[in-house]
């Protein structure tokens, strides 16, 4: 699920590792609970082909990145484990069938492709709910597009990487870090007297205390990532609390499973006064107001957010601009335009 304008050229990745491109307004519109079209009649995809991915491009994006001088990369990641970084400009030029992208071993599938520059982190999350963040430096740029790529993150048995994000890069020294978690749950408690979940694998107290300035700072540098179960529980926790590491690495828990927390369907960066919406397997849809997930510690269960029915598991959930959040968006944009 994506938000798109109708002249948005649209990217589409798919599991043989093959780049198409279209653009929005050639894609059906349709009602909300419309089945829609299958995608073989809009794109040559062979047999057996399907699209793991879709990128949405914006043109005046790209020409605010070509105006700033600045470099920007696309970012691969597969289900097994394997990343790769190729300049933004090798998908500048797309034919008509498609063209390669990146090769893949036999059974593995291209599951995410995203924008992304050098000071940022790669997140990548697993379906057995583990997780790693890396520096996007720390992946070389491919010059081809015909290669495989690198190792991201090591997986256990039985797992895939089922997300990948990026992250701003985040404060390096762990008892700052520490420090903040402490206090900004200090905090929150103070203002609504409802304990924070914490995590069984907290890292270890500190005696630093951050000044006031230090914790605005910081605050305004927070991001927090909200993980969803594929029966339905979720849970916000601050990106603090990911630590960065190398790639190719085991990760660390992202959240605490078992029971009926069975697996992961989604996991990914969201913002204050967005929704997040998500989407079963037996076709139902719920949107809820990311301020409304309760924050809580890296390692936890989280809390339900969608009650599944029997045999119903979330398959896709993502984070969009509220409609208050848009409003509010179009007001300061005209006002701009008037002054």
């Amino acid at each position: 699920m994506f938000v798109a304008n109708t002249h948005t050229p649209l990217l589409f990745f798919s599991s043989k590792g093959l780049c198409y491109k279209l653009k929005t307004y050639k894609l059906p519109e349709a009602a909300a609970a419309a089945k829609g079209r299958p995608l073989v009649n809009l794109l040559p995809l062979e047999n057996g082909e399907t699209i793991t991915a879709i990128l949405p491009v914006p043109e005046e994006e790209v020409e605010r990145v070509r105006a700033s001088g600045k470099e920007h990369f696309l970012m691969f990641a597969t289900a097994s484990g394997t990343v790769r970084r190729n300049r933004m400009s090798d998908f500048d030029q797309i034919r008509a069938n498609g063209k390669i992208a990146m090769k893949l071993d036999e059974g593995d599938s291209l599951i995410s492709v995203l924008p992304c520059n050098e000071d940022q982190d790669v997140f990548l999350a697993t379906y057995r709910g583990r997780c790693i963040r890396f520096p996007v430096d720390e992946i070389r740029v491919f010059a081809g597009r015909n290669s495989t790529g690198v190792r991201g993150m090591n997986l256990g048995t039985d797992d895939r990487i089922i997300g990948m994000a990026m992250l701003t890069h985040g404060e390096s020294d762990a008892a700052v870090r520490a420090a903040y978690i402490k206090q900004s749950r200090a905090a929150r408690r103070a203002a609504t007297g409802v304990d924070e979940e914490a995590s069984d694998e907290d890292e270890e107290a500190t005696s630093l205390v951050l000044t006031e300035d230090q914790m605005a700072q910081m605050a305004a540098n927070e991001q927090f990532i909200l993980t969803i179960s594929e029966n339905g529980f979720g849970k916000r926790t601050s990106a603090y609390e990911y630590r960065t590491t190398h790639r190719g690495g085991n990760g660390f828990a992202n959240i605490k499973l078992g029971g009926k927390n069975t697996a992961v369907a989604g996991s990914f960066p969201v913002e204050n006064g967005h929704d997040v919406m998500m989407v079963t397997d037996g076709g139902k849809i719920i949107r809820t107001p990311v301020d409304d997930v309760r924050i809580a510690g890296r390692a936890t269960a989280g809390v339900t957010l969608f009650r599944t029915g029997e045999n119903e598991r979330v398959v896709s959930a993502i984070s969009i601009v509220s409609d208050e959040a848009e409003a509010a968006e179009v007001e300061a944009d005209a006002a701009q335009i008037t002054e």
